[in-house]
């Protein structure tokens, strides 16, 4: 059958797929999990130095510290005093948090969240800063954990037993579903990319927990 007159027939154009979200543009609250020297703090202090849009850092330990007079450090025995300076830390930072989202910035808050512990368990973070925030675990191998923890100072650095009963307990996030990043051999920037692939999922399909 010829042609009716006029010029080319074009093919309409396959659909295209919808963009993958893009992380460093989106406004969002981060949770990033881990053991003690897994690189939490390196890696959420870049995340938020490279993102395009105003993101603040939000660490628990720093907030803990605010304590100066009293302070209960959970390494001399986890207490009524140490678990209530733990909660009323936390408080702190999802209000933080909560202001900062409200304001247009965006968060990433970073702390040792214990899969089987509900006092410092994930339930109270999303209490806090709101049922959108989004938890990646952070879990390197145990001897990367070690040899980062030998170069910590003061009361940030663990005895070699306790980091590994810490890093043991975390390994029960596996399977949680629960985004796991293990930076054993990536450097910081590299993890903070990686996080920004696990991200970008998670804001494609929220996750259910």
């Amino acid at each position: 059958m010829p042609l009716p007159p006029g010029g080319p027939v074009g093919m309409p154009s396959p659909p295209q797929a919808p963009a993958a979200p893009d992380p460093a543009g989106t406004i969002i609250a981060v949770l990033l999990i881990g053991p003690a020297g897994a690189g939490k703090t390196s890696v959420a202090k870049y995340w938020a130095d490279h993102r395009r849009v105003p993101t603040a850092h939000i660490s628990l330990d720093d907030v803990r510290e605010w304590v100066r007079s009293g302070f209960a450090d959970p390494q001399s025995g986890w207490n009524d005093n140490s678990e209530a300076q733990y909660r009323l830390a936390r408080r702190t930072c999802g209000f933080a948090a909560r202001n900062f989202l409200a304001n247009g910035i965006s968060c990433i808050l970073d702390d040792a969240v214990f899969p089987d512990r509900p006092v410092v368990g994930l339930g109270g973070w999303k209490r806090h800063v709101g049922p959108g925030l989004l938890p990646v675990v952070l879990l390197p191998g145990l001897d990367i954990v070690l040899e980062r923890n030998a170069e910590r100072t003061g009361n940030r650095r663990l005895s070699d037993e306790e980091v590994a009963r810490i890093h043991g307990r975390m390994a029960g996030w596996y399977g949680s579903g629960l985004p796991i990043i293990d930076n054993s051999q990536l450097d910081i920037p590299g993890t903070a990319r990686m996080l920004d692939d696990v991200l970008a999922r998670s804001i494609a399909s929220p996750p259910p927990w």
